[in-house]
């Protein structure tokens, strides 16, 4: 029934998102996520606040920011090189917060990369507000077949 579902969840998407399947483990918990593409090899995460996301103080929860500051800034690497990775070390401020219904988007920048360790900097905002800034370091486990939108690994010289 529509009334059993909150006003973020029947809020609109905004154009050009499509939601994510990512429907097990960790995505499944926190989602439903969006993409965005910018074109090949680019692309904005985003979510909408929904009350699973919250705090007690009716905000969004820090460690549903980072969580997502995590895939929203590691995604640059499997758009841009086509590797599975995992992180190493992610490092956030916060700079604001986001209220429930608010639509949250983020993505990264590829800004080094030496032994198959790359760093991002990336920002996390809701409107006009960043919510957070911050850098990740994220190691390549293994090249693999690119996926709609990613770019192809390319063997570096």
């Amino acid at each position: 029934m529509s009334d059993d579902l909150t006003d973020a969840q029947t809020a609109a998407i905004p154009d050009g998102f499509s939601q994510l399947n990512w429907s097990r483990g960790f995505g499944r918990q926190i989602g439903p996520l969006f993409e965005h593409r910018e074109g090949p090899g680019q692309a904005r995460l985003a979510f909408r606040v929904e009350e699973h996301h919250t705090n007690g103080l009716g905000n969004c929860h820090g460690g549903m920011l980072m969580s997502f500051a995590d895939m929203a800034w590691g995604r640059i690497i499997s758009l841009q090189k086509s590797y599975s990775w995992v992180t190493v070390r992610l490092m956030c401020d916060f700079l604001s917060g986001a209220k429930l219904g608010d639509w949250v988007e983020g993505e990264g920048e590829l800004i080094g990369e030496e032994d198959l360790l790359f760093t991002v900097r990336g920002r996390i905002w809701a409107g006009d507000r960043t919510l957070i800034t911050g850098t990740g370091v994220f190691k390549a486990l293994s090249p693999r077949k690119p996926r709609p939108g990613e770019l192809a690994y390319k063997e570096e010289a």
